[in-house]
C-alpha cells in the first residue's frame, strides 16, 4: 500500500527541513504545503533532495485545513492508499507513524486518530490540558454526539477513498472537530492510538479556541 504524509507548513522556517528528514523514513511519499509564508519556510523544504517528496505552496495562507484538503487532493492524484497528516512544528514523533497507519493496514479501522491521553502521557501545558480540552470534548459532544479522548489530534491517518468522502471545508483549525464529525456521519470505523507530543511553546490561545467554536457554529459541517 502507497502511505503518503501530507503536512502543512506556516512560519516554520526552523524546523521544517528536520521534519522532513525524519518523516520521509516512514513513508513512501511526502508532500509538504507551504501556506504562504513569507519566511524561508519554502526555501528550507525544497533544499531537501529526494524522489518521495513534493512541495507545493499556497500564494497567500489559507489555513491549515485548507493546506490539508490541497495535501489530500495531491494524494489522491498520485495514486496514495492512505494518507497521514503530521505537522510541522516537530511535536509530533515521526517513528509513531507505523502505529498510526497499522489498523488501516490490518483492516481494523477505516480512520486513525492519533490521542495525547491514552497510555502515553504527553507533557501538555496545564491550561490547554484542564481548561481548552474538556471544553472542546464537551463542544464535540454535545453538537456533534462525538466522543474522543482527544478532540483535537493534528496526527491521524485514513484511506485514500475515505480522503475522497470527507473533503475539508474549515480552512483554519476547526477542520479537527469537522474530520471528526464526518468519520461519525459516514459511519467509518474509528480507532484511537496513543501518540507522544512534544510542547516547547505553549501552543493555541483560549481565543483560538473560541475562533473554533465560532468557525464550527457558522459554518455547517456537510458532507
Amino acid at each position: 500500500m502507497k502511505v503518503f504524509c501530507v503536512i502543512p507548513a506556516y512560519y516554520e522556517e526552523k524546523n521544517i527541513a528536520k521534519v522532513i528528514q525524519k518523516v520521509l523514513d516512514y513513508v513512501d511519499f511526502l508532500v509538504v504545503i507551504d501556506d504562504g509564508s513569507k519566511d524561508q519556510t519554502y526555501n528550507e523544504a525544497i533544499k531537501i533532495k529526494s524522489e518521495k517528496l513534493k512541495v507545493l505552496k499556497h500564494p497567500i495562507n489559507l489555513g491549515q485545513g485548507a493546506s490539508l484538503q490541497t495535501g489530500n487532493e495531491y494524494a489522491i492524484q498520485q495514486g496514495a492508499d492512505i494518507i497521514i497528516h503530521f505537522d510541522a512544528d516537530g511535536q509530533f514523533l515521526a517513528e509513531e507513524i507505523k502505529k498510526v497507519v497499522n489498523p488501516i493496514i490490518e483492516e481494523k479501522a477505516d480512520i486513525v486518530f492519533g490521542s495525547r491521553f491514552l497510555e502515553i502521557k504527553s507533557d501538555i501545558p496545564r491550561f490547554k490540558k484542564n481548561i481548552i480540552m474538556p471544553m472542546a470534548k464537551i463542544f464535540n459532544y454535545v453538537f456533534f454526539g462525538i466522543k474522543t479522548s482527544d478532540p483535537q489530534s493534528g496526527f491521524r491517518a485514513m484511506k485514500a477513498e475515505i480522503a475522497k468522502k470527507i473533503k475539508i471545508e474549515n480552512n483554519r483549525m476547526a477542520h479537527c472537530t469537522e474530520i471528526l464529525a464526518k468519520a461519525h456521519k459516514h459511519k467509518l470505523k474509528i480507532k484511537e492510538v496513543p501518540i507522544t507530543v512534544l510542547y516547547e511553546e505553549f501552543g493555541q490561545k483560549f481565543s483560538g479556541g473560541l475562533k473554533i467554536i465560532k468557525d464550527l457554529i457558522f459554518k455547517k459541517i456537510s458532507n
